[in-house]
């Protein structure tokens, strides 16, 4: 390893602390030396401008840094997302769409209404009934909402049966551990905390109703083989045998966020695959919480397209001049949600550091999957799903390799 990979990789990690000085949160976590986090520290503020000079100067300094191609590739995408974020805290006008590219190289756009009507007609088959469909997708989703005194639980039991099956499919470390905590006043369902040395803390939101149906997702997304697992395989992987340091901090807003998401969204279909429905009844049946496997597979596989009208809603909010009333009509006609859960919608698209981030769920997902579903044709997915734990991919590279199928 060069001395130029070393600074570079190392004045990136310093780069990524420096931001989190200016906006609490910007680092989600960090692993590495906690000396270089104390001398960060101690340094006086730096200004927003500072900051994307800064990163300019390191996109121009990986040209000659002799850095392996994937390495320098993840590196280049990490600074582009640093820079376009020192843009908007200096002020400078950046579009929504252009923000959303600038950090997790993806172009968006508004969905087809045509695909949501045909979405609404699936589901509408699916939950038969008097009243509209909407009226009838709420009543379902409360027949499954899960009981809050047995919500922790039922994250206990399909933690220990979700981490049964990553262990045995793609291998954690011996004394990796993940622990649960419910909170409140937050803008997301749930949160993962890594802290190194393979620990999680898991937060969970239960200001928010949680179905019976969806509770393996969110343990899948933030646990097994989602958040915990990847933070663990990575830290294991590129940073203690490959020494790859840049990996010690993980920092919003940045491609590798998009990669995260995507693959933490499509945790179920990796760990469990078809059939996820009946074996998520199974186990909290044993607990006495029941719901219908089967109906819960298809009601969310026809549901999916409606994922993107969260996106859709973040487009007309900050680049269409749509208000926050238009917006909550526009989720509550398309995805279906109460005006309770369009609110709490509005609420994460228009907090100032998370407000781009609803496209690493929709672009994420989509983006995934289409890569998982292009892979040779004897190839299991477990195969093709370990590439996302351990390589230092990027939206990018992934797109490409998509293409080239």
């Amino acid at each position: 390893m060069t001395a130029g990979a070393v600074d570079v990789a190392l004045e990136y990690v310093r780069l990524g602390l420096r931001f989190d000085r200016l906006e609490a949160g910007f680092v989600d976590a960090y692993t590495g030396d906690p000396r270089i986090r104390a001398a960060v520290l101690d340094e006086p503020a730096s200004t927003p401008r500072q900051l994307r000079d800064r990163a300019r100067e390191l996109l121009r300094e990986l040209d000659s840094a002799a850095l392996d191609g994937d390495r320098a590739g993840f590196l280049r995408g990490q600074l582009t997302g640093l820079e376009c974020s020192a843009r908007k805290m200096s002020g400078e006008p950046v579009g929504f769409v252009d923000e959303v590219r600038g950090y997790f190289q993806v172009d968006v756009e508004l969905g087809d209404e045509a695909t949501y009507v045909a979405a609404h007609a699936e589901l509408d088959a699916l939950l038969p009934g008097e009243g509209t469909l909407a009226e009838r997708y709420a009543a379902h989703r409360r027949r499954e909402e899960c009981p809050p005194d047995r919500l922790e639980t039922a994250v206990h039991a399909l933690s220990s049966a979700l981490r049964d099956r990553v262990r045995g499919q793609y291998g954690l470390p011996e004394l990796e551990t993940v622990r649960y905590e419910v909170v409140t006043d937050k803008p997301w369902s749930g949160f993962n905390y890594y802290e190194g040395g393979y620990r999680s803390r898991v937060a969970i939101n239960a200001d928010l109703p949680h179905r019976l149906s969806q509770l393996p997702h969110l343990v899948a997304h933030e646990s097994y083989p989602g958040h915990h697992t990847e933070h663990c395989r990575k830290e294991a992987g590129l940073v203690e045998r490959s020494g790859r340091v840049e990996h010690t901090v993980f920092l919003v807003n940045t491609p590798e966020c998009l990669m995260a998401e995507g693959l933490a969204d499509l945790g179920v279909p990796a760990a469990i695959g078809e059939g996820w429905g009946a074996w998520s009844a199974e186990i909290l049946g044993d607990l006495g919480l029941r719901f219908d496997g089967a109906l819960a597979e298809r009601i969310a596989e026809a549901a999916t397209p409606l994922n993107r009208v969260r996106q859709d809603a973040a487009v007309l909010l900050h680049d269409r001049g749509a208000d926050a009333d238009e917006v909550s009509a526009y989720l509550q006609r398309w995805a279906l949600v109460s005006p309770e859960r369009a609110r709490q919608q509005i609420r994460f698209l228009t907090d100032p550091l998370w407000r781009a981030y609803i496209s690493t769920y929709v672009e994420g997902f989509d983006l995934l999957s289409r890569w998982l579903a292009a892979r040779p044709a004897d190839q299991p997915v477990a195969d093709r799903f370990v590439r996302l734990l351990d390589e230092p991919l990027t939206p990018q590279r992934v797109a490409a390799e998509t293409r080239a199928v």
